[in-house]
């Protein structure tokens, strides 16, 4: 991955309104506040280096990466995930603005710019001497919160020895501002099948597949498992009926074939439900954050695809986003965190991959 420090005009939208870059931010315990995302091309050009950063150490040959590639051509080289962070930032700034927080946030992404090197490095150049950090992760996992903290703890190697302490924000699978949203967005995706099978539409939840050797050393599937079990029985409750059938299946597998991953495949569930006589599924990606390109390519084109081909009706519900149970969940554990110094953090050995 880069590691040269580039330009970081994005990190300048996420200041407080009240203040500019050159004020000092009120005194909290923590002094920023840095958001951690995956990252995404911004341009045809940028998807094959992007790619590469993706895979770095894996030795995947650029014919195989172009392949793989197609996905983001198909969508004009873009992919919406940097947009949506920088959404999902000014709406989550705007709220602290409201309830007058001042920290800074800074955005550094693992895979594409702006990288978490530049912005521990612009934290460093600013002085700041602790920060708290959030990533676009709601689960555990080794890439969805170990590899932040590892992609943290290089920044601040590079950074040099005034970097700042960064402490990590837990999981926040379970928060009702992450599930309710879910909830609500199932139920406007169920207006949109027919009437005659609104109501034996079955839920199917999409989390992306991990190595099992991933899966066994963290508490992913469980929380998963749970936060599809709290939206299946709330969803019932806002519905005046009995609990619809469910199922946890995953989607964007990748590695190589001999290497257990996570199953069963979206795509094969569908199949399986058709041949079965299901007639109407509603899909809810409850394993991501927004609307990106996994769940535009591997939901909206691919798992639509084969709903089609076996004549099954599928619906599609949305991530979060930005809705406003969410920004304000996260609102509410950075403003617990900055204002107590604690936070619930994940423990030293957390999501370490057993070998």
């Amino acid at each position: 991955m880069s590691t040269s420090i580039s330009n970081t005009t994005d990190n300048d939208l996420f200041w407080p309104s009240s203040l500019s870059q050159h004020d000092q931010p009120l005194q909290s315990t923590y002094d920023a506040i840095l958001f951690v995302s995956f990252g995404g091309p911004e341009g045809p050009d940028d998807v094959l280096p992007f790619m590469r950063n993706v895979t770095a150490g894996r030795g995947i040959p650029d014919e195989r990466l172009k392949a793989v590639s197609e996905h983001y051509l198909h969508f004009g080289g873009v992919s919406p995930i940097n947009q949506q962070n920088r959404e999902l930032l000014r709406a989550l700034r705007a709220e602290l603005d409201r309830r007058g927080v001042t920290t800074p946030i800074w955005w550094g992404n693992r895979n594409w710019t702006p990288y978490v090197d530049n912005a521990v490095m612009a934290m460093t150049d600013a002085g700041v001497q602790r920060a708290v950090a959030i990533a676009t992760s709601a689960y555990s996992s080794y890439s969805g919160c170990r590899q932040y903290r590892e992609d943290v703890a290089r920044a601040q190697q590079l950074a040099g020895p005034t970097a700042p302490a960064i402490d990590k924000l837990r999981q926040y699978w379970n928060r009702d501002g992450f599930i309710n949203p879910m909830v609500d967005n199932v139920l406007a995706a169920l207006q949109l099948l027919p009437d005659d099978q609104r109501a034996e539409a079955q839920l199917v939840f999409t989390a992306h597949s991990i190595p099992m050797a991933n899966a066994e050393s963290s508490d992913y599937v469980a929380q998963l498992r749970s936060a599809c079990a709290m939206v299946a029985s709330r969803l019932a409750t806002k519905e005046s009926a009995s609990e619809r059938e469910w199922q946890l299946v995953y989607q964007s597998r990748s590695g190589a074939p001999q290497t257990p991953w996570l199953e069963p495949d979206i795509s094969d569930h569908l199949r399986t439900l058709g041949a079965s006589g299901v007639r109407a599924v509603c899909v809810l990606p409850i394993g991501f954050v927004s609307d990106h390109l996994e769940v535009l390519w591997d939901l909206d084109t691919q798992a639509q695809e084969t709903a089609h081909e076996i004549g099954l009706t599928m619906v599609r519900a949305a991530t979060v986003g930005t809705t406003a149970a969410f920004v304000e969940s996260i609102a509410d554990m950075l403003v617990d965190a900055l204002a107590a110094g604690t936070i619930e953090l994940c423990p030293q050995d957390c999501c370490l991959v057993k070998h």
